[in-house]
């Protein structure tokens, strides 16, 4: 399958035109190190935060961060406080990445990307003063990573320490690739890459599993043979044991009926009975040859007596026949017990022997079976699984090679689009590279490719180009980032448009390169990634600053005050300026700590030609 036709995840494919911007429309702050409670309504364009060293224009940055899943502790939550709480409401488009994110995670309006107007996002971090801090998106409970996710989706934060796109490996192969606007390319390397794992990883399961079998073939052997002799049924432990215990209850009642019997026959015609009986008849025998002269009621007496005990005996005898005909039924049928306790002994000694339960032993049966198979067409089954990853391997080598040359190329525009910004940001003798170093080593076969991505530079003429990470200035490495957004933002660019968020990148610069600075942020912000210049603003840049030159720029403007509430207690505080004061608050820039009128009045010189 060719890139180009590579199917994109909807995340993807929304990333593959160029990204509609969100914007933030208000962050609320309630109980943060030392503000109590605030909400700053933000709009489009340039919105900029000054005021002086200390004042805490980084708290501001701080709360908006907890939104967007930083790091969170107790040392954030205003003294004497039991939380702390940082809300921000963003305006999505319906085709933000952001709004396909949230309906794959199933949070808020699964539907709202089929909608035609924008909507609303909030995202809230709780930090109590004592446990772990909670994410909510649209109130709905969220773990960080998705907080994370959403976070980098809505917002691109750039900071002392936090310029990712230049100090990490993967922000500068994000950066270019966002340049050269190959996201469904690299997605369906993704893809492909996972492929390529899942193979391999079954390759070596199957390896393995043939590795263990042989080892343990004649084990296998002697143990399927013993098990299929035994032949274990489902159940049979529960039948054995039935069968058992009626067996055993047999040979009590039979004992109890052969003692019957032999009583019936102590008492019938060989026992008392019959010699009463035979006393009698001999008895009558004598009266009969005449050895005594008795009368006719003494014959009778005893005629009857021996009548009596001829019915008794013929009753016993009739219960001596029916004792006998039990005892017959209930004889002991101990072939049939030693069979049933042997079964058991056998099935039991089994389950031992393999450690598992007697009712387990049919699949174990079966499952050892298969082992021992494997081991017959294991061979075949072993080739089939190595050559499956080979094949996903090459699919994944053609597309990384596929994607390093599109990068290689995209490398070379992009250095040219950012040599076009360094002259006005007072670099006009640095010299910038982006080097695409294709690796041969697997370890470095990611889901992004192989691909490892730096930034040269050198500052100096005669100076050898090294990583600008280790080699420029704060000052240079501000100026060398803002090159490089407005890079990624040119009409054409396939490059994301988040909201831009700068803390200080005016940082080691002033007078004219500041004055760059500011122009660059304000075509960011004007253009919200690639639009023409003279649009309405539609993007939306946040910059805490030091620079006049860019705080002049701003489309709307915020002085951050410290002041002293009580003994030992201390407030931050955020007023949005009027025209006038914001005139006021860039000539205390220009001036520092006396403002005078020509202060003043270079303020509004400034103010005036830095509109758009």
């Amino acid at each position: 399958m060719a890139l180009s036709d590579a199917p994109r995840a909807p995340a993807e494919a929304a990333r593959a035109a160029r990204t509609p911007a969100a914007r933030l429309r208000r962050l609320s702050i309630r109980d943060v190190v030392l503000i109590d409670a605030l909400d700053i309504d933000f709009a489009p364009g340039l919105n900029v935060l000054t005021g002086e060293t200390g004042a805490g224009k980084s708290i501001l940055l701080d709360a908006l961060g907890l939104t967007l899943g930083a790091k969170a502790g107790p040392h954030l939550v205003r003294p004497g406080a039991q939380r702390g709480v940082a809300a921000a409401a963003f305006l999505v488009p319906p085709d933000h990445p952001a709004a396909y994110r949230l309906a794959e995670l199933g949070i808020g309006d699964a539907g709202a990307i089929e909608g035609r107007e924008p909507f609303e996002l909030i995202l809230r971090r709780v930090v109590p003063v004592d446990g772990r801090a909670r994410a909510f998106v649209d109130d709905q409970p969220v773990g960080l990573a998705t907080l994370r996710a959403l976070g980098a989706d809505l917002v691109d934060i750039h900071g002392q320490g936090e310029d990712r796109a230049v100090s990490d490996a993967r922000g500068r192969r994000a950066a270019l690739d966002a340049y050269a606007g190959i996201g469904d390319a690299v997605s369906d390397l993704r893809r492909r890459h996972a492929a390529w794992r899942e193979a391999a990883a079954k390759a070596d399961s199957v390896a393995a599993s043939l590795s263990k079998a042989d080892a343990d073939r004649d084990f296998l052997a002697h143990a399927v043979s013993e098990l299929s002799d035994a032949a274990p049924t489902s159940g049979e432990e529960t039948r054995l044991e039935a069968e058992r215990r009626r067996l055993k209850a047999a040979e009590r009642i039979a004992g109890a009926v052969d003692d019957a019997a032999r009583a019936a026959a102590a008492a019938g015609g060989s026992g008392a009975l019959g010699a009463a009986a035979r006393r009698l008849a001999r008895a009558l025998d004598r009266l009969e040859i005449g050895e005594a002269d008795l009368a006719d009621d003494d014959r009778a007496a005893l005629d009857a007596a021996l009548a009596a005990l001829d019915q008794c005996l013929e009753s016993v005898e009739a219960a001596a026949g029916a004792v006998s005909a039990a005892a017959e039924r209930f004889a002991p049928d101990a072939d049939a017990l030693e069979a049933a306790e042997a079964r058991l002994f056998q099935l039991r000694a089994l389950a031992r022997k393999h450690r598992v339960t007697m009712d387990d032993l049919p699949a174990l049966a079966e499952r050892l079976s298969a082992d021992l198979a494997t081991l017959e067409d294991g061979a075949a089954r072993q080739a089939a699984a190595e050559a499956a990853a080979a094949r996903a391997a090459a699919l994944y080598r053609e597309a990384a090679r596929a994607i390093s040359t599109r990068r290689e190329a995209a490398a070379a525009a992009f250095d040219a689009e950012i040599a076009r910004e360094l002259p006005d940001l007072r670099l006009a003798r640095a010299a910038f590279r982006t080097q695409v170093s294709p690796s041969d080593d697997p370890a470095d076969a990611g889901p992004e490719g192989v691909d490892r991505v730096a930034f040269l530079a050198a500052f100096n003429p005669g100076a050898a180009p090294a990583p600008v990470e280790k080699t420029a200035s704060g000052g240079e490495l501000s100026r060398l980032l803002l090159a490089l957004k407005v890079a990624l933002a040119q009409p054409g660019s396939a490059s994301l448009g988040p909201i831009l968020v700068f803390d200080e990148i005016d940082r080691g610069v002033g007078g004219a390169a500041a004055d760059a600075v500011g122009r660059r942020l304000q075509r960011l912000a004007l253009a919200g990634g690639g639009r023409a210049p003279d649009d309405p603003p539609r993007g939306q840049a946040i910059v805490v600053t030091h620079a006049p030159q860019i705080a002049a720029r701003a489309d709307r403007h915020w002085r951050i005050e410290k002041r002293v509430v009580a003994e030992q207690e201390t407030r931050t505080d955020v007023t949005q300026l009027d025209p006038e004061a914001r005139r006021e608050e860039v000539a205390r820039m220009l001036a520092g700590a006396e403002v005078t009128d020509a202060a003043r009045a270079a303020a509004a010189d400034l103010i005036g030609a830095a509109a758009p």
